[in-house]
């Protein structure tokens, strides 16, 4: 089996799966990741219709482009273990993920592993093709994400879940995202670095969580900077006008991926045998090695993944 675990995720756009009108919509926009939410945008009494709902819309709907992601109730709920049989079974063979909320200890992925496993060898579907994204919500799941992160093959992103993640460690603070007043650093460095580090350590991509005041878009640009800059694969998008500053933010400019493009030829040459073999070269003004390489990589794989296109190319030097 080969799965791609590390998709597009710059703007994973939320929408409630008891909405056929948004559900609809949501087709249209251009956001990488769309995740139908059976939980906090979700009423208790809309639940069990909305399963029904988002099977629908996952198998009739035109979701081309997107990774395909439902996001059920965490395990501490009753309707854990029905959203996933439900809309597994009703279209498993049409989804890429299941969202875990809420998640505190690497058991409750294991247990979501298993119940995927024993849906899909029932169904007839392809076992281990559906993924598991963890959502990091409190201290204790904070505490665990090292072991969240390998629990199960499955697993594909780590999610920094904030409102509720505030509130669990008594934030003084009610806009979500926002800095506490009273406090001159960043308060979110130390949560943001410890999820990013448990996802680069085993291959996973690290997803920032919703910007709640969703008509400001210059302060959702501020905090989805700054989880770019240390390293973050996208943010989550809780409406139309912010998928386009999402996809912006987490693409890298043109210059900086033609940049990388031409590193990446430039090294594949000069360590070749028509090259000289060399470990390191010039490359204009600046010299290259095995370490540009693997920074260039990153550049280059999130241009390519945005399907951007490059504007110059490698010349080969003359002799």
């Amino acid at each position: 089996m080969s799965v791609n675990r590390l998709r597009p995720r710059r703007s994973c756009l939320a929408v409630p799966g008891s909405n056929p009108r948004f559900l609809e919509k949501a087709q249209g926009l251009p956001a990488d990741q769309v995740f139908l939410d059976l939980e906090d945008a979700c009423a208790p009494l809309a639940k069990p219709e909305a399963r029904h709902t988002i099977v629908k819309f996952l198998n009739e709907g035109d979701w081309t482009g997107k990774t395909r992601v439902v996001r059920v109730n965490d395990w501490t709920t009753e309707w854990t273990y029905r959203d996933v049989v439900t809309v597994v079974e009703g279209a498993g063979q049409n989804l890429d993920c299941i969202m875990l909320p809420k998640v505190q200890t690497a058991q409750q992925v294991v247990a979501l592993d298993l119940l995927l496993t024993q849906i899909e060898k029932t169904m007839g579907f392809e076992v281990g093709k559906i993924g598991i994204e963890a959502q990091i919500e409190n201290a204790q799941g904070l505490n665990n994400v090292n072991e969240i992160a390998t629990a199960s093959q499955r697993v594909e992103t780590i999610i920094f879940g904030p409102a509720d993640f505030m509130a669990s460690i008594n934030m003084k603070s009610l806009v979500v995202g926002e800095q506490p007043p009273g406090y001159p650093a960043d308060a979110y460095h130390y949560i943001l670095m410890k999820i990013l580090m448990a996802a680069r350590a085993n291959n996973l991509q690290a997803i920032d969580g919703p910007y709640l005041q969703i008509r400001n878009i210059d302060g959702y640009k501020a905090v989805a900077q700054r989880a770019a800059a240390l390293g973050f694969d996208g943010k989550w998008v809780l409406h139309p006008g912010q998928v386009e500053a999402s996809n912006e933010i987490f693409s890298p400019s043109q210059e900086d991926y033609d940049h990388a493009e031409l590193i990446l030829d430039a090294y594949d040459y000069y360590t070749s045998e028509a090259g000289g073999k060399k470990g390191s070269a010039m490359l204009g003004d600046e010299m290259i090695d095995e370490a540009s390489r693997k920074m260039a990589l990153v550049i280059s794989g999130k241009g390519r993944a945005a399907g951007m296109q490059r504007t110059s190319k490698f010349e080969i030097p003359e002799a």
